[in-house]
Parts: structure tokens; sequence; C-alpha cells
């Protein structure tokens, strides 16, 4: 644990390590008030979420940092998504965010504009970004400001039990499959199996916003209001209600346990045979499904537009107020830019958006680093770009997102309801 002086205790320990979120502030005597230890050295604090896989990987490519920096104690700690996106906002809340920090694409608006984020051209000549793509840079600006760097290139994806799938003799996905041909198929593996097919989909903001992109559309307008009507929503979850009813998707009682881990979807605990995810943190699956995983591409719409994208799987920040400006960007540019840390970490947040690192160690990538990898190389030309980070209020969106839809599958809405429930609460939000 950080700052206890046993902070890399816990590797051998990596089932456990998942509970893991302890940050600087709440463990006494851990560096002076400026961010010194007692040896003199420059503390930084560095958080992260993601499984015990990542959380071993990036430990050693601190190390390797420390070594490569003796005079810089770095101080991590982890957590599963939903449990880390909590304690950030606690902590930027109380001006107490960690030096360095990974962040969604969906908070890199709520940060920027509320002052927690440093603009990395205050810092310029500590981090090389030359190698990165402009349209992938560009989702970490505001207003013109580059407040968060991409750590790697991610997309979505639907991953399933291959064997299971196999065994029910039904087609496997394809590329280029409809939003139509995925639900029939999820209802064969039903049919065949007696268990879901998938997770249902309908309380997951990032399915529906690639069903959105696959029909024209988008979450949100260039000017930060929604991309979508009531009517919109309403079709989604009806669709998805639909599926639920059906059995041929995740019961209410399975899709209310998300927490944003694996262990706590319905493939992980064995009750569906697909999920709807990102690519690299499908990773944790590799751990729960002993006959293995595979990726298939997102469902089309259904003229083929594909609604699924390539974006920062996740990006870097640095707090405004860090004490330690120049180590924390060099921390960034080390997780970034050098070849030795892009070997340790691997796929495991995504592959890497330096274009030269990624050439470099694709030919070392093995078991399901190399699965993500061929994932994307075969979507490489194929996806319309990304669209702009999202507004501030999108992160608690995701919430009520949830909230309505889990009214929908308890039965105690319509979706009609619940969608216009969800796009007055969001209109409300954005203009908060």
């Amino acid at each position: 644990m950080p700052g206890n002086g046993t902070r890399k205790s816990w590797r051998p320990h990596l089932a456990a390590a998942t509970a893991m979120l302890v940050s600087c502030s709440v463990l006494a005597g851990c560096s002076g008030p400026d961010g010194a230890s007692g040896t003199g050295k420059v503390v930084l604090r560095y958080t992260w979420w993601g499984n015990p896989d990542r959380a071993a990987r990036t430990q050693e490519a601190v190390d390797l940092f420390e070594k490569k920096h003796p005079g810089v104690e770095v101080q991590t700690s982890f957590s599963g998504y939903d449990a880390y996106k909590q304690k950030l906002a606690t902590q930027a809340a109380g001006g107490d965010a960690p030096d360095a920090m990974q962040l969604d694409y969906r908070m890199i608006d709520q940060y920027a504009s509320g002052g927690v984020l440093l603009d990395f051209a205050e810092q310029r000549a500590t981090l090389d970004t030359g190698e990165f793509d402009a349209g992938l840079l560009a989702t970490g600006k505001v207003d013109g400001k580059q407040y968060a760097i991409p750590q790697a290139r991610g997309t979505e994806t639907v991953v399933y039990d291959v064997t299971r799938w196999k065994k029910a003799g039904v087609d496997l996905p394809r590329e280029g499959w409809t939003w139509s041909e995925w639900a029939d198929t999820m209802r064969e593996l039903a049919d065949r199996t007696g268990m879901p097919g998938a997770t249902d989909p309908g309380q997951n903001e990032d399915a529906f916003e690639v069903w959105l992109r696959g029909r024209g559309k988008a979450l949100y307008t260039e000017d930060r209001r929604l991309g979508f009507t009531a009517d919109d929503l309403t079709r989604w979850w009806t669709f998805t209600d639909g599926l639920r009813r059906e059995g041929a998707v995740s019961p209410a009682e399975q899709t209310t346990q998300l927490d944003g881990t694996v262990e706590n979807t319905p493939l992980g605990r064995g009750k569906a045979i697909s999920d709807n995810n990102w690519d690299a943190p499908s990773s944790g699956y590799v751990a729960l499904v002993p006959d293995g995983i595979t990726l298939a591409p997102m469902p089309s719409g259904e003229d083929g537009t594909p609604g699924q994208y390539f974006k920062p799987s996740m990006f870097m920040g640095v707090a405004a107020d860090t004490s330690h400006p120049k180590e924390s960007v060099q921390l960034v540019d080390f997780m970034l830019n050098d070849p030795q840390a892009a070997k340790i970490l691997g796929a495991t947040r995504g592959i890497p958006v330096n274009e030269t690192l990624r050439d470099e160690i694709a030919p070392g990538l093995k078991d399901f680093d190399r699965t993500v990898f061929d994932y994307q190389a075969s979507l490489e030309g194929k996806l319309n770009a990304p669209p702009q980070a999202p507004p501030s209020g999108d992160s608690a969106l995701q919430t009520t997102f949830q909230r309505d839809y889990d009214q929908v599958s308890y039965e105690r809405m319509s979706p009609r309801e619940a969608a216009e429930d969800y796009v007055t609460e969001a209109k409300a939000e954005l203009r908060s």
C-alpha cells in the first residue's frame, strides 16, 4: 500500500487487490505537506482503475520509472472503475486530487472545467506527443487546451465464451453483423443453451452510443447538448427490454449487480455467454472463463454503418495544484513514451497511441495482448472518427442512465416513461 513502506507487498496477492483504493490523504505520515518524503525524494501519488493484471504491470512500470528517476517516489493505488470514479470525485472536490491520475474521457470536461487538471502546455518541454494520432490527441482537449493525454487506444467489443458458443452450434460473430442479427443470435444462443446470450446492454450508455452512431446520430452535439431524442432512447430500451423479456439477455437481478468490474458481470459469473465491453479490460475475463474468450466487433446499423470507434481507452492527467508539475508530467511521459514501459504494459490498457511504440511491441505481444492487437488490426480503417469528449454532466448521467433502465428492467416504468424521464433530467444536468 502506498505510503506505509510496504506498497509493493500486494503484488503476490492480486486476487485480493481489486478491492484496494488507498490514497495518500488517508494515511498518516505518508509525505510532508509539499509532497516530499523523509528521504528528501519528491513524492507523487498516481491512481488508476483496472483489474489485477493491469495493477501488476503498472506497478512494474512505476518501479522502472523510480529506478530511472531515483529522486522520485511514486505512491500507487487502484480499484474497480465505479469505486475509482467515486473516490476521485471526492478527492477532487476536497482539493486533494492525486498528482497523476487515470481518466476516462467522460471525466475530462468535468475536471478540466472544474480547475482540477493541469494544462499540459504549461509543461510542454517534458512531454512528447509527436508520435500520437492527432485525432486521438484532440479528444483530451477542452476549449483548445490539452488537459488529458491519451494513454492507449481501445474500442468496444462483444467478448464471448468461445467454448459455450461453439457447443451451442450457433454461427460465430462476423464483421459487419447488424443489431438485428445480433439479437437473433442472442435468441438462438438462449434457446440452445438455456442461458442468456449476453448481458442486457440496455443499461450500458456505451452500447447505446454505438447503436446511436450506427443510426447516424450521437450522444452529444458539438455544442454539448443531447444528440438524441426521447424517441431514440425509447426505441433502444424497447429493443433491449424485449430481449430481456424473451430471456435472450440477462434478467434484472443480474444486470443490477453490475459495478464496473468483470467479476460481477453475468459472463464473469458464468450466467451468460457474452458481454459488451471495451477490448483491453476484457482481459479480466481470462481468469474467470475457464475455456477461453475472444473478441468480436460490435453490431453495426442496419445499413452497415459502424457505430463503434477507436477512442483513447483512457487518459492520463495531472492535478492543477500538484506541488511537482514537472515530475508529474515526466511520469506521464514515461508511461506513454518509454519503450521498456510499453513492453511491460503491453495491451493491458489497449494498444499504445504512440505509433512507433505500437509497431515496436507488436512482435512480442502474446496471449490476450495479441488478441487485442489482432482485433484492433482487423478494424483498422473501417471505423468512423471518435466524437469529442462528452460534456461534464455525462459522468453523472451514466448513473442516471443505469438507474432509469433499472426501472424498465424491473417493469416499474415503460421504456417510454423512462426515456422521457432521462431526457428531462439530462437536459437539466447539461444546462447546470
